[in-house]
Order: C-alpha cells, then structure tokens, then sequence
C-alpha cells in the first residue's frame, strides 16, 4: 500500500521529550505533597492525555487531575517544552517525503500552543503542512479527535490514503476508529507488544524504513 498523507506523533516518534515530560510530572506532583517516582518511571505518561494519565497512575480525580495539568504547565512552559530532543534519521525522513509530495500533518495531544513552538524551535515546522493538537482548555484532547480535526481541515474523506505514524497504542487505536492503517515506531516509549497488541499494521526500528510507505 502506498499512502499520500502522513499523519504524525509528536512525543516519542519525532522527538525524545522524555526529559521535560518525566520533570514536568515530578514538578506536579510534588505541588501535591507527593514524592514523585524517578524520571525512568514516568515516561508512562509521554504520549496519552495528560489528565488520563494523572488519574491512571495516581488515582487523581477528574479536578485532581486538572489541577495537575495546571501544575505541569507550569514547568513545561518555562522550561521543560524544550528538555527534548530530535530522534536521528527524522530531518531525513521529512525531506525525503516532502520531496516526494507527501502531505505531513502533525496529529498530537501535546496541546497545539506548545507543538507549534516545539517545531518551530526544531526546524520542523517547515515540514508540516498541518498542526492538530488540543486547545489548552482540553477540546480535542483525544488521539481520534486531533486525527478527525485535521481529516475535516484537509478535506480528507479517503482514510485508505492516510498512514498514522506514532509509538503508542492511542496513535493505533485513534487512527482505527477512522479505518486508517498505522505504522508503529520502536525508538519511542511504546514496547513491540503494546503497539501489536493494539493491532499496528506496520512496525519500524528505524525512521528511513518509513519511506517505504509513501507514494515515490
């Protein structure tokens, strides 16, 4: 199959924002009077909703859990948005599709405010012809949501033509609810059982193993 539009991950399948997730998750925790788990433990919560993640990990209810996004925000905007790094072999697989005419479109639940400024920093932006990520105030805080954001802003009605690339089960799982095939990267946080399990159609150890799935 060969696809048109590539749907992207931000957290853990472009960049290792580890570091400023992990310390930005202590920071919120700590505002509750918890000692948090070291950063090795945290990395749980790169890629699904924050809010999720607060209640699954530590029994936060839903107010709970909102205050500890505020909190999170907190750090992440003063330093930990740019604690983060870009995976070896991304630049090249962008320039590589953009040449190709493939559509890049960032698909996140990073909250769009701070995904725009995180590609920017990195000269990625350039590369993306559409940014879908939450507004602060939490719409679209949902993997399906940000994918059928962009499908509506693109005029997109043909899933078939679109490949979500992203290291956790939401990105396989969001791109599912619209019939579209995903491509599960192994250099992010997502193990091989968690993303075949969630019935990824394709797996990749290495960024330029992606280009086979893009129209030439």
């Amino acid at each position: 199959m060969r696809y048109t539009y590539a749907f992207f991950d931000l957290d853990g399948t472009l960049t290792n924002s580890a570091p400023g997730i992990t310390r930005s998750v202590q920071y919120a925790l700590r505002k509750f009077g918890i000692e948090p788990p070291p950063e090795e433990e945290l990395t749980v919560f790169v890629g699904p909703p924050l809010v999720q993640s607060f209640s699954k990990y530590f029994g936060m209810d839903e107010a709970q859990s909102l205050k500890a996004v505020e909190y999170y925000r907190e750090y992440y905007r003063a330093k930990g948005m740019l604690e983060n790094e870009v995976y070896d072999g991304i630049y090249e697989l962008l320039e590589i599709l953009n040449k190709r005419g493939t559509v890049c479109v960032l698909a996140t639940c990073k909250p769009y405010e701070f995904a725009e400024k995180i590609l920017a920093h990195f000269g990625l932006d350039k590369h993306f012809a559409f940014v879908s990520g939450p507004e602060m105030n939490g719409t679209r805080g949902k993997k399906h949501e940000v994918i059928k954001y962009a499908m509506d802003r693109l005029s997109i009605t043909d899933a078939e033509r679109i490949l979500m690339v992203g290291d956790r089960r939401d990105d396989v799982l969001g791109a599912a609810r619209y019939g579209i095939d995903c491509a599960g990267v192994l250099w992010g946080f997502g193990s091989l059982e968690e993303l075949t399990d969630a019935g990824a159609k394709y797996l990749c150890n290495k960024p330029i193993k992606l280009t086979d799935f893009f129209t030439n």
